[in-house]
């Protein structure tokens, strides 16, 4: 009698466990996904003003100025988690390379303070926003494999957790950056 009670508790006991292991990793899955979002928001607040500071350098780049306002544009219109809205983000992200490289044309642009202390903003939020995306993929990995591994897929599919996407980069952003002088 006595082990029959004792194997029902030690059932018992990971049942609850198990469960209470999914529902940790969730939660950092999505706690992650909020992390990106984050950095993407903050990204988004400071592209107005790295554009209107190069406004008055480069009127003749006109082109470059309205490629980064639609693609911010064009983002803030996506709606969803930063996974639905990855294209938008990445053509943002390229047509913000595309401003600083045209910004070397301009000594004095890349001398102004201004300037100089956005695009460091923007190159840390974007360090930010690489980091967040393997913290979520990292979260993403210890939740599918407990999803996936048995005997914790039984408790996952009785209590509907399912294996959770990671986030991918697009075809061009794998392309290495080619440089030529």
């Amino acid at each position: 009698m006595y082990l029959l009670l004792g194997v029902i508790a030690v059932i018992f006991l990971w049942l609850v466990g198990s469960y209470n292991s999914l529902v940790t990793l969730k939660t950092r899955v999505k706690e992650a996904l909020s992390d990106i979002d984050v950095q993407l928001k903050r990204r988004f607040d400071l592209i107005p003003n790295l554009v209107e500071t190069v406004k008055g350098y480069m009127s003749h780049e006109a082109n470059v100025l309205e490629k980064v306002t639609e693609a911010r544009a064009s983002v803030a219109q996506s709606k969803g988690n930063p996974l639905e809205r990855d294209k938008a983000e990445s053509a943002l992200s390229g047509t913000l390379k595309t401003l600083f490289a045209v910004s070397e044309n301009y000594p004095e642009l890349k001398a102004n303070t201004n300037f100089v202390e956005l695009q460091r903003e923007l190159a840390d939020t974007e360090n930010k926003i690489q980091a967040a995306r393997r913290f979520y993929n990292s979260n993403v990995r210890e939740m599918n494999i407990r999803v996936q591994r048995f005997p914790t897929n039984l408790i996952a599919g009785v209590f509907g957790f399912k294996a959770e996407p990671f986030f991918e980069t697009e075809a061009g952003e794998k392309e290495p950056v080619k440089v030529q002088f």
